[in-house]
């Protein structure tokens, strides 16, 4: 199954805490690998993560440059850990904002990575899914009377993974808020919606299977009627 998470509420746990907003982030990032090493125990094959926003540019520098720094030096470190436990790490959203260093830093792990199957997670940073549709169908705009939803799909997944994704299975949002925020619209047009108030810095692997329990409960029709009529 392809689980997306929304990681909401790092810096509103800090600031609960009267810490500084960072700190929440920093703790984020942790949960984050333990969310990615349960993942495959819980029948997921594949986990996006809502990490950076084309939006997200709007909120002080400050808080921008050290999200920036925290993603590179992670992606630095957890490569091992990655190729260890035979994840393929991928990212979608632009680059051409980024800082060099953390492109770079992108490029790499991705290509360090390729040979991975346990798991394929996908980074979502400088990310927007109007933006994405919109692009896909410029570069397609020359054949647009003979392109399938497939094809269009695929020119979602980006010009750095020839491997996209399938559609996603179930929608997670931590603390609180209950919306998409612009997150894979077209790749969630059937997605089951978990919202929690539960803060990403104290989501764990139990949240993550009870939310799994919730997907599995559902009764997915995809527009038909189901068994029972």
């Amino acid at each position: 199954m392809h689980v997306a998470i929304i990681m909401d509420g790092n810096g509103r746990w800090a600031t609960q805490r009267a810490m500084p907003r960072a700190a929440g982030h920093r703790v984020g990032v942790d949960v984050v690998r333990k969310v990615v090493e349960a993942a495959p125990s819980l029948g997921i094959g594949t986990l996006t993560l809502y990490a950076f926003s084309s939006d997200n540019w709007r909120r002080p520098a400050a808080e921008v440059s050290t999200l920036m720094r925290l993603f590179r030096s992670r992606l630095v470190s957890e490569v091992p850990r990655l190729l260890a436990n035979n994840v393929r790490l991928t990212a979608i959203g632009r680059r051409d904002r980024l800082p060099l260093a953390l492109g770079n830093a992108l490029g790499d792990a991705e290509e360090a990575t390729a040979g991975g199957s346990t798991l394929h997670l996908r980074l979502a940073i400088d990310y927007s899914a109007r933006d994405e549709i919109l692009r896909a169908a410029q570069r397609l705009a020359a054949a647009a009377d003979k392109v399938t939803r497939e094809e269009f799909g695929r020119a979602l997944g980006g010009e750095h993974d020839s491997r996209p994704a399938a559609d996603v299975d179930l929608v997670i949002r931590t603390g609180g808020e209950r919306r998409l925020s612009d997150f894979l619209l077209w790749e969630c047009a059937y997605a089951e919606l978990y919202f929690t108030d539960v803060m990403w810095p104290e989501f764990g692997p139990k949240d993550l299977e009870e939310a799994v329990e919730y997907f599995q409960k559902r009764d997915r029709r995809f527009g038909a009627l189901s068994a029972a009529g």
